[in-house]
């Protein structure tokens, strides 16, 4: 997770985070929503139905906007949204570099 708790990082990108101002149950019926909505998208790509995967994805985008993940940013100090970037070409690459590197201080 970056200092700033935005995003986590998954293979070098940045991924945003969850809201943290979410209300415990309002987090978990969203992420049941997030999960029933990709086996949803499963579902209608092994019945090979186009319009069950449009509409899954849909509802796969709604619940990620609801948990704050896609959409307006949750942060209001201005900062820009860097979602899906690659950490080591944002403001978070000392971070990084230094979150990375092996024991003898080089990246690794």
């Amino acid at each position: 997770m970056t200092p700033d708790g935005r995003y986590l990082v998954v293979r070098g990108r940045l991924w945003r985070r969850t809201r943290p101002d979410l209300d415990p149950a309002a987090r978990d019926a969203h992420v049941a929503a997030l999960m029933d909505a990709r086996r949803a998208v499963k579902a209608g790509k092994t019945a090979g139905d186009p319009d069950a995967v449009a509409q899954a994805r849909r509802a796969v985008d709604a619940a990620k906007r609801d948990l704050g993940e896609r959409g307006p940013v949750w942060w209001d100090d201005g900062a820009p949204d860097l979602n899906r970037h690659m950490a080591r070409t944002t403001p978070y690459a000392d971070w990084f570099a230094a979150e990375t590197a092996g024991p003898t201080g080089a990246a690794g």
